[in-house]
């Protein structure tokens, strides 16, 4: 099978190349930094950005988040199905 991303840099314009389920956590962080967050079913979701704010946001059902985020937090998120975009 042929891979084009077999020898491509990662990169930060994307794409992401995996995309990792999100267990929302008060202390633990993401296992890697996300690129963007996907979102299945819509609601607030609590979060650390790559730069350590903390924020808190609505969005809707199937929507893609594109900020840097190191962790999502349990408290102040009912948004679920939520997935991580990484590169690696």
């Amino acid at each position: 099978m042929n891979n084009p991303f077999e020898n491509r840099t990662s990169s930060l314009t994307g794409p992401a190349t995996d995309l990792l389920p999100v267990t929302p956590d008060d202390v633990n962080d993401l296992s890697e930094v996300a690129i963007a967050l996907y979102v299945e079913t819509g609601g607030l979701i609590s979060l650390v950005t790559a730069r350590n704010g903390v924020r808190s946001i609505s969005v809707a059902d199937n929507s893609i988040l594109p900020v840097g985020t190191r962790r999502v937090n349990a408290t102040g998120t009912t948004a679920a199905g939520i997935h991580a975009m990484v590169i690696a």
